[in-house]
């Protein structure tokens, strides 16, 4: 199973998120703040040299000689987001390439980088239990219950789970 950062993205901000996603249940396309998000993020990246790095089944919005960073249009959920940096970081270590991780967020004003995330021991085993729970996840039969989280109005599944 090819695991991508936006399924532990939703497994660590919906569980129920992430079983849809990785079963092809795709409404995504049908969210404005989705739409926005890639909007946004286009912008960011246009004639801009290192952005949007695909290797495998990751995509890396920006690479540097240091960095990777992940542009996100808001810090709705920065711990869904320190967990994708983390698998790319994961994914690039099995590769051999030791990297650092960061986070942008571009609609807001406030501090526009969250702290480095590095690989750590603690983050490496974290991120392989991650790995495996997904796993075990997607291949359930059973859709995870609704999370009734306060993120759920702005969710492009809000439809599926609420009405």
């Amino acid at each position: 199973m090819k695991i991508t950062g936006t399924m532990v993205n939703y497994y660590v901000h919906c569980k129920r998120q992430c079983y849809l996603f990785s079963n092809n249940v795709n409404l995504e396309d049908n969210s404005e703040d989705v739409r926005i998000g890639r909007i946004l993020h286009k912008i960011k990246s246009e004639d801009k040299k290192n952005y949007e790095v695909k290797l495998e089944n990751i995509s890396i919005d920006k690479i540097t000689d240091k960095y990777i960073v992940e542009i996100k249009k808001s810090d709705a959920d920065v711990e869904a987001t320190k967990m994708q940096v983390l698998y790319y970081l994961y994914v690039l270590e099995q590769k051999g390439i030791t990297k650092i991780g960061q986070i942008k967020c571009i609609e807001k004003n406030k501090n526009e980088s969250v702290d480095e995330i590095i690989l750590t021991d603690e983050n490496r085993e974290k991120i392989q239990n991650c790995i495996k729970e997904i796993e075990i996840l997607v291949t359930s039969n059973k859709v995870p219950d609704i999370s009734r989280t306060r993120g759920c109005k702005k969710c492009a599944y809000y439809e599926y789970c609420y009405i």
